[in-house]
This record gives C-alpha cells, sequence and structure tokens, in this order.
C-alpha cells in the first residue's frame, strides 16, 4: 500500500604530522603520540566499507517503504543487509533491475537510484509507472515486504569531484534522476566547487519529479545551482519555458562551450537526439557531451 510523505529525507556523501626537542621522551609524550597515531589511522586509514552491489550476479532485496508521489510515480526504499550497510553504487552509474510483467515473462531494466553511500542501510528509486510499461507493472504490483532482484553497478560515467568547472544538464521525465543523483553528490561535497545548471522538461506541472528538492537545491546553493523547467502543457500560471528544450533556452541556462566544462543529456530517445543537434549547432564538441 502507498504511504503519502512530503520530502525526500537528503543525507548527502562527502568524497574525501612530534618533534622532540631533547633525546629523551617522558612516557606522558610517547602516549600522546600513540594516541595521535592511532587518530591518524582512524580518520585516514580505514578502508572504505565494501558496498553490498555484485556487477554479475543479482541480488533480492526487501522493499520497506512504498510511498505516493502523483498519481503515476512512486518512491521505493529498499533495505540492505544491515543498518550500516552501503550500496557501494558509484556517483554517475546505475543498476540493473528484474521483474517480471503482466503476463508473467521477466523483464530487465536499468534505474538510478537518488540516494547515494551516505544513505546507510538503504537505497531508494523515484519510478514512473506507465500504463503499458512492462517493468512499472512489476513496481505498481510491488508491496512492502516484498524483494526485487538487483545487480550493478553499471555505466560509462564515474564522477570524480573537479572533473568540470560546471555542467550543463539536460533532463527529460524521468531522465532527472541520474541528474539529481550527480547534483546531489556535487552539492554535498564542500570541497567540490563545481557548478551545476540543469534544464528540466516535462508535459505538465505534475510530471514534474523531485522538484521540492531541486527547488531546495537553488534555495540552499544559489550560487551554484540553477534549474529552469519546461512544459510542453503548462498552466495558466506559468512562468518558466513552454514547449521543447530549444536552442535558444540551451543557451541562455548552460555554460557556453569550454575545454573544462561537460553538458549531460537524460530523456526519451527522440528528445536526446534533437539535443544533440542543438549542442552541435551551439558549437560543443564530443568531448563536452555526455549521455546516460
Amino acid at each position: 500500500m502507498w504511504k503519502m510523505t512530503s520530502a525526500l529525507l537528503p543525507t548527502f556523501r562527502v568524497t574525501w604530522p612530534l618533534k622532540t626537542p631533547g633525546i629523551e621522551l617522558s612516557g606522558f609524550a610517547v602516549g600522546l603520540a600513540a594516541v595521535g597515531l592511532a587518530a591518524v589511522y582512524f580518520f585516514y586509514g580505514r578502508r572504505k566499507p565494501k558496498g553490498c552491489l555484485d556487477p554479475e550476479r543479482f541480488q533480492d532485496f526487501k522493499l520497506v517503504r512504498k510511498t505516493r508521489i502523483s498519481h503515476n510515480v512512486g518512491r521505493f526504499r529498499f533495505a540492505l543487509p544491515t543498518p550500516t550497510s552501503v550500496f557501494g553504487l558509484p556517483v554517475g552509474q546505475h543498476i540493473i533491475c528484474r521483474g517480471k510483467d503482466d503476463q508473467g515473462a521477466e523483464v530487465i531494466r536499468p534505474y538510478t537510484p537518488i540516494t547515494l553511500d551516505s544513505n546507510v542501510g538503504f537505497f531508494e528509486l523515484v519510478v514512473k509507472m506507465y500504463p503499458k510499461g512492462q517493468m512499472s507493472h512489476h513496481f505498481r504490483k510491488m508491496r512492502e515486504g516484498d524483494t526485487l532482484a538487483v545487480k550493478g553497478p553499471r555505466g560509462r560515467l564515474i564522477y570524480k569531484p573537479g572533473q568540470a568547472k560546471a555542467f550543463g544538464m539536460l533532463a527529460g521525465g524521468t531522465g532527472i534522476t541520474p541528474m539529481f543523483q550527480l547534483t546531489r553528490a556535487i552539492l554535498e561535497n564542500p570541497k567540490d566547487k563545481t557548478n551545476v545548471h540543469l534544464i528540466y522538461a516535462n508535459i505538465s506541472y505534475d510530471d514534474i519529479l523531485l522538484k521540492d528538492e531541486l527547488d531546495g537545491f537553488a534555495r540552499k546553493f544559489p550560487n551554484r545551482f540553477k534549474v529552469f523547467y519546461v512544459l510542453s502543457q503548462p498552466p495558466e500560471a506559468w512562468n518558466g519555458g513552454i514547449g521543447h528544450i530549444s536552442k535558444e533556452m540551451i543557451e541562455k541556462h548552460c555554460p557556453h562551450p569550454a575545454p573544462d566544462i561537460q553538458i549531460l543529456r537524460c530523456g526519451p530517445p527522440g528528445m536526446n537526439k534533437a539535443m544533440a543537434g542543438h549542442l552541435v549547432a551551439l558549437g560543443y564538441t564530443p568531448q563536452m557531451q555526455f549521455e546516460f
């Protein structure tokens, strides 16, 4: 059954010498040195916890919370083996989920969690359930206590802080999830000074996923994160973009072509093709572009 909630609970991940005045050292000084060395090891010498994911083998994760966001969108929280387990998904990567369609046939689809490894003990997916979607059927029928088969990580992008001075992001519909994952990781890390410019397109206002969270980023990080919404069927009182993402919108709201910027895109195939054409026309080289 659905449970209503108001907002994602964002917890983000942050990516990361004794002078002796004489020959003799007192026992107190030796003790201090030992404590100091232990502290250095504790903070800097610990290995990163091993993640739960297996790139080759599907594993079952239990659904512990199913939250309705809109009439056809849900947020699904899955428990990891222990409350302190980490998922082990690098930023920029996705997972492969396995389920069954309405005929009982096996279906496999990629999804990007909206959580990071700083969210210990669980991971979350935001899923749009289309009326005739094969994997949508599986998620629609899931109940708390059911399990989802998952393997990973997969994907061509592994983000490293500072790999670009700024990102332009072009997202359509559920294509927001990899952009959201990356944006969270960037804004959470105080050492990462990357700026993010997002253009997010949907059909209607109700189709905008994670809007509260995106608007929260814009308020909290006004100098580092900008979002511009585009709707093809906007409400009467609408001050965002109208129609589809255009070349002019990209030129106005995204960083201009430069060796230290990257433009990311994720959406339906038709949108991705159109965006590629716009970017080439605006002078973005293939090295400046990435499609999820």
